[in-house]
């Protein structure tokens, strides 16, 4: 049973950095890429950035290049986004879902590839 469940959102000042952890089950990140999306009130979902089964290779929105890292543990079956100079605009829900695409080549962080998508972790950013 496929199952990704996110966890380490909170509040945040500006400019302070969270680390969000997506605990994946049911697959293996050799065959699956996962990615990274937020939606914040009134919006809709957008990709932050995603993480390739193929070769590690990574890629990252606008909004987070140079300020979100996503990295991986596959002994501990977890996908991490580490977020710095967090934003006011950063403010949503973050979920982490995994690509329909079985030993795709590289990554995509288009909603409609994803298949599989965790509960949601609420980032807010606010002083």
């Amino acid at each position: 049973q496929v199952q990704l469940v996110e966890s380490g959102g909170g509040l945040v000042q500006p400019g302070g950095s969270l680390r969000l952890s997506c605990e994946y089950s049911g697959f293996s990140l050799d065959d699956y890429s996962i990615g990274w999306f937020r939606q914040a009130p009134g919006k809709e979902r957008e990709g932050v950035s995603c993480i390739s089964s193929s070769d590690g290779t990574t890629y990252y929105t606008d909004s987070a290049k140079g300020r979100f890292t996503i990295s991986r543990n596959n002994a501990m079956n977890t996908v991490y986004l580490q977020m710095s100079s967090l934003e006011p605009d950063d403010t949503a829900v973050y979920y982490c879902a995994r690509d329909s695409r079985k030993r795709g080549f590289g990554c995509y962080v288009h909603k409609s590839l994803y298949d599989y998508w965790g509960q949601g972790t609420q980032v807010t950013v606010s002083s």
